[in-house]
């Protein structure tokens, strides 16, 4: 028998009791700076929205090891560890124990565990917001210290472990990222035009759909899937944060919207722009304003070497688009002044079958590397879930 089981025997054989966030935590909301406020020579981190930094002050508000959860914002519901003196914006809170029956780190493994419950007390429109009250009423588990403290070192122990794997992991899948794109580009690379290789202008050999001007407020939580520019990574395209619409609500024939198995997408602004993504997804999904979607003529063009071949081109279709802070590609000029390297359909598939590998290893979350990462992450989530479930104890003096 180990050591937490031999605890949870002697100490709480009947279960532990469950008491709400803010009967035991003072949970309370940084103090407002913006990030001109940072100082050059600043040394205490500024703790905003983000899972990094906005950026360093000269004095602290907040003690080290402190939990936060960021409440407003892209990354609202994110729960972090501060081991540091630091300054909390108010774009945070903080959780701090005001019982000795409370272990920080504990608590902070709880939070995390149930991070996605946190997320979903998110309100709001376009910005998402999360309100301090309905923090406080999360019910959390409170077994006997000596318990809290076990589970801490074994967490701890657990959590270093599937860092250094993870990290070990990236660096390969980093290597493997490089060596893909040094082949791709060699692939693709075609001195000048001769007998075998054309040169074209994209406009020549593809033609491109720009998405349609779906309507915010007619955003539903199911239905048709809207793909955004902000579901394309620059490989695929990420559906698991889309919004839906209903076909009803619009008068039009959306056909010519569609996206299917297959195609090849693109960001045409924001902070994604330039990227590409190419659809693997069985259901069909829709096409929104600024994302554009390519047709290429199957006699000449195949589909999947365009996409290398796009996506080869990221930074001079960033740069193509004006870069800066408000990037905006221009369907015409993508279709005019990109000039694309066209041989035979047969050479095409040869290069398609030869990245397509290199391709999958690196960005597949299927297999390959990518889903070695996250088999890696969920073992660690489901662990640590197993040792954070505890039975019910409703009167807390049984």
């Amino acid at each position: 028998m180990s050591r937490l089981q031999e605890l949870i025997r002697s100490l709480c054989p009947n279960g532990v009791v469950y008491k709400k966030l803010g009967d035991f935590c003072e949970i309370k909301t940084g103090k407002g700076i913006t990030k001109s406020d940072a100082t050059l020579g600043g040394t205490y981190p500024i703790i905003s929205g983000g899972q990094s930094p906005m950026g360093y002050y000269h004095t602290f508000n907040r003690e080290a090891n402190t939990v936060t959860i960021s409440r407003v914002g892209a990354y609202a519901g994110f729960v972090n560890y501060i081991k540091e003196l630091f300054y909390l914006n108010d774009k945070c809170f903080s959780v701090i124990p005001i019982s000795e029956r409370v272990s920080t780190l504990f608590l902070f493994y709880v939070l995390k565990n149930i991070e996605f419950k946190i997320k979903e007390l998110q309100s709001g429109g376009g910005v998402p917001t999360i309100n301090t009250t309905k923090v406080s009423n999360l019910e959390i588990p409170l077994p006997p210290l000596e318990v809290q403290e076990e589970i801490v070192r074994i967490l701890d122990a657990f959590t270093s472990y599937t860092a250094e794997l993870q990290a070990e992991l990236q660096a390969e899948l980093q290597a493997r990222k490089e060596q893909y794109t040094y082949y791709r580009n060699r692939l693709l690379s075609f001195d000048k035009p001769t007998k075998d290789v054309t040169w074209k202008r994209l406009g020549e050999v593809c033609d491109i759909i720009n998405g349609f001007a779906f309507k915010s407020s007619l955003f539903k939580e199911k239905g048709e899937p809207i793909i955004r520019i902000t579901n394309i990574n620059g490989a695929n395209v990420n559906l698991n944060d889309v919004k839906y619409f209903d076909l009803k609500d619009y008068k039009l024939n959306l056909c010519q919207f569609i996206v299917g198995y297959g195609d090849v997408l693109i960001a045409m602004s924001g902070a994604t722009t330039g990227k590409i993504g190419f659809y693997t997804h069985k259901s069909n999904a829709y096409l929104n304003q600024r994302v554009g979607r390519f047709v290429p003529d199957k006699s000449r063009l195949n589909n999947r070497y365009l996409f290398h071949f796009l996506s080869s081109k990221a930074n001079e279709l960033y740069l193509m688009a004006g870069g800066g802070a408000q990037p905006n590609l221009s369907s015409i000029r993508l279709m005019n002044d990109l000039v694309i390297p066209i041989p035979s359909l047969s050479e095409q598939q040869r290069i398609v079958s030869i990245l397509d590998r290199f391709e999958a290893l690196v960005n597949d979350l299927t297999e390959g590397l990518p889903a070695e990462i996250a088999a890696v992450q969920e073992q660690y989530e489901y662990y640590r879930n197993q040792l954070l479930s505890f039975p019910r104890k409703e009167d807390e003096n049984a």
